[in-house]
């Protein structure tokens, strides 16, 4: 039976996360055997060592949280986190390029980071679905299919808002089955994380995986 655990990239983002709290969510995530820890880059060459033995993916974050920094930065910061361990990759996209509807440049954009990636690693690509309109999600979905990308993503969690149903529908319509859907940001408890899957999400971005897997331990108990 596969569990709410395997949907799960355990996550630690804030700028203010601590080596105490990286080995608590490399723990958790062991115990738990989450699909991922979710870490910004200067933890990956720590996690990935820590993580050696087990099941448990290391995922990074690229241009993050704002998207704005320039195409070769992001190219450079990719390459480095593979160096480093990382078997996953979180990047956010150009989202001021998207607003102005400069397709090109989001494009080349994220096909700079898929193409650093070499099939090293797995190409999860953050529209910042709170600051897109509902045709604008939809295109940057498929933007990121053209340019290769493994996965769309809803959001960085740092913005106005996070994943939602109604962009999560959008996303999983706009692409095809071999893309994965990740909704991340605002995904507090079993609950939600189930209205996203059926939604269409096949990976959850989540602090509170604990509580969320905590939760279906005790319905199945």
């Amino acid at each position: 039976m596969t569990t709410i655990a395997s949907f799960v990239d355990h996550t630690a983002l804030k700028p203010n996360t601590t080596k105490k709290q990286i080995d608590q969510l490399i723990a958790e995530a062991k115990q738990y055997q989450f699909a991922s820890v979710c870490v910004n880059p200067f933890w990956v060459n720590y996690a990935s060592e820590q993580l050696k033995d087990s099941n448990v993916l290391v995922c990074t974050v690229i241009g993050f949280p704002l998207g704005a920094n320039t195409t070769t930065v992001k190219a450079f910061e990719a390459t480095d986190a593979i160096n480093n361990g990382a078997q996953e990759i979180d990047m956010v996209i150009n989202i001021g390029a998207m607003i102005d509807h400069d397709y090109d440049t989001v494009e080349k954009d994220i096909r700079a980071v898929v193409e650093a990636s070499n099939h090293k690693a797995v190409v999860k690509v953050i529209l910042e679905t709170c600051l897109l309109k509902d045709e604008e999600i939809k295109k940057a979905s498929e933007l990121a299919v053209k340019a290769g990308a493994d996965f769309v993503k809803t959001s960085t969690g740092f913005s106005t808002g996070g994943a939602t149903i109604e962009a999560v529908k959008i996303m999983s319509a706009a692409v095809p089955d071999t893309v994965g859907v990740k909704a991340s940001g605002g995904v507090h408890n079993l609950s939600e994380a189930r209205d996203m899957i059926a939604a269409g999400a096949t990976r959850i971005g989540a602090s509170a995986g604990v509580q969320i897997v905590l939760e279906e331990a005790k319905e199945n108990n």
